[in-house]
């Protein structure tokens, strides 16, 4: 790390830039080359400052000899957080995500946000409590803020979404856009009822009683998130899918894409919205459909067996397969819970006839109620007769629905030669990926709930910023995989790694913020990243700190 002087001529005066850089080493196909990035434009800081950090700079390693020229003692206290924001933001550089966002002040503060949002999940008065204890306005070279920023920067974002989805769809892949997609929705419960794209709907999350907020994610073919949108909670999948095309084929300005979607994505009406796009689709059937087909014979029971097997039928393809092991597991969740259901029942007569003022009934019920939970009322009939309760098994209704079990058909109108039915069967596997963004953007490591926010604006740019973290959260994934560490670890360990104020005979340094060696477990974190921790900041004058105090919010009694 070093301070370097660039001048430039411009209508004839002569500028002089003050940077702080670094060299690091890029390693390529060809070979590695030595390169140097700017950390910090120190042009407007005050002279002492800058000749300060260059003593800093010169004397690093030997703290001894810089007390002696400074000629007093020197004492040191910790300062805030350094490691985990200086690691974020070269992540975020090198992703490109701090140019497409831009260095605006609203630019600035959600890219923080998204470094927050990786850190310690919260709302938007936590990410402001959290900057209290980081390192922020110093490396980022923002001015203090509240939560009032925040929430303004969340409108702002929202409003520069589409644009910024863009210029990230080309910084990505340039010229060689994807020919394949991922999609799929999912669903997100709200504590309130006061958010402004709240509303009952499907709940995945099983949450009764509680409105929602529907989420799409398209990701690319390697599970790469490229957009995601905010529907009202009542939407359904089907309805979400038109908007997908729309900007896959209008805004990132694709040609022959295929779109990959679960069963319940893509069905005739959407179909059609691709043919209309140029588009085509691998998707799967649902069992009545797979059902239907074996009445009408175009499909047969034994064609699941082999391992992937094929059938053309009106210019579409199918590819069918069982899965045994998922066949092994149906079979032995529904006979554990028929027995479940059994023993229920026995429970309730000995009850009955222990108790002769009992209401057969009341008993009767609680068995039905024991079916509908654990879903077996299609194939299970509980009677009651003479204050026994008997559970009968509709054998011939069982034998049907065990025939399909592990079975699956996919569906595509790509040709063969396009695509084989491994290629096929493979892309559809991948959606997998898009479940696990989801897994981690809803309830792992990035917590997009609960939703702090009422807004339509500020919904659609918390989401957004998730979707962010979580482009983040891979890059870190794919730099620490070699690693006894996961990335919530791996942040917390860098998050120890704090700046140090200096004082000089009981008087704070103006201008000069060191920062220690730090141990090999926090090293190996950079350097897995090729990352060099920095060893001396700029001092930011300014103090981030919330309007709302939690003193004032706590009940006394």
């Amino acid at each position: 790390m070093y301070i370097e002087r660039v001048k430039s001529r411009q209508g004839g005066k002569v500028y002089t830039q003050i940077l702080l850089r670094e060299s690091y080493r890029e390693r390529g196909e060809t070979g590695s080359k030595v390169k140097k990035r700017t950390l910090l434009n120190l042009t407007k800081y005050p002279e002492a400052v800058i000749k300060t950090i260059e003593l800093a700079l010169k004397h690093k390693d030997s703290p001894n000899e810089l007390e002696h020229l400074l000629g007093g003692s020197i004492k040191q206290k910790q300062g805030r957080s350094v490691g985990a924001v200086w690691v974020l933001l070269h992540v975020c550089r090198d992703l490109g995500l701090d140019t497409i966002i831009g260095s605006s002040r609203h630019g600035l503060l959600c890219l923080w946000m998204i470094m927050a949002r990786l850190i310690e999940q919260g709302s938007r008065l936590s990410a402001v409590r959290l900057a209290e204890e980081h390192a922020v306005c110093e490396l980022l070279g923002v001015d203090p803020f509240t939560e009032d920023d925040l929430y303004q920067a969340l409108d702002w974002l929202c409003e520069q979404q589409d644009a910024m989805e863009k210029k990230l769809f080309k910084k990505t892949f340039g010229e060689q856009a994807p020919t394949l997609f991922l999609y799929d929705v999912t669903s997100s419960y709200l504590e309130g009822d006061q958010n402004e794209l709240g509303d009952w709907g499907y709940n995945r999350d099983k949450k009764r009683g509680k409105k929602q907020i529907v989420i799409g994610l398209l990701c690319s073919d390697d599970g790469m998130p490229v957009s995601v949108r905010v529907f009202q909670g009542n939407t359904t999948d089907l309805k979400t899918f038109g908007a997908q095309i729309e900007k896959t084929a209008r805004e990132f300005g694709c040609q022959r894409v295929t779109m990959v979607g679960d069963r319940g994505m893509i069905k005739s009406a959407q179909v059609e919205e691709l043919k209309e796009a140029g588009f085509s689709y691998i998707t799967a059937i649902t069992k009545p459909q797979i059902r239907a087909m074996l009445k009408s014979d175009t499909l047969q029971l034994g064609l699941f067996d082999s391992n992937l097997y094929e059938v053309e039928h009106d210019g579409v393809r199918y590819i069918l397969r069982r899965n045994p092991i998922r066949a092994a597991e149906l079979e032995a969740s529904r006979d554990r819970r028929i027995k479940v259901i059994q023993s229920f029942a026995e429970e309730q007569n000995r009850y009955l006839a222990e108790h002769p003022r009992a209401d057969s009934f009341k008993a009767t019920q609680r068995v039905w109620e024991k079916e509908s939970k654990l879903q077996v009322s299609d194939f299970v009939k509980t009677t009651c007769t003479n204050r026994t309760i008997v559970v009968q098994i509709n054998e011939a209704y069982l034998s049907e629905v065990q025939e399909l079990d592990g079975c699956y058909a996919l569906k595509t109108d790509l040709s063969a030669e396009l695509a084989s039915t491994q290629t096929v069967h493979d892309r559809y596997k991948d959606l997998i990926q898009v479940e696990q963004a989801f897994r981690t953007c809803k309830t792992g490591h990035l917590e997009v709930r609960p939703i702090y926010v009422r807004k339509e604006s500020r919904t659609r740019g918390h989401v957004f910023v998730v979707m962010l973290s979580y482009l983040v959260r891979r890059k870190l994934a794919k730099g620490w995989r070699d690693l006894d560490v996961t990335v919530e670890e791996g942040l917390k360990k860098l998050s120890t790694l704090c700046a140090m104020e200096h004082e000089i005979d009981g008087r704070q340094t103006g201008g000069m913020l060191s920062v220690p060696k730090p141990r090999p477990s926090v090293a190996v974190l950079f350097s897995m990243l090729a990352i060099t921790p920095p060893s001396v900041l700029p001092r930011h004058g300014g103090r981030v700190a919330s309007r709302t105090k939690l003193p004032a919010r706590r009940k006394t009694k």
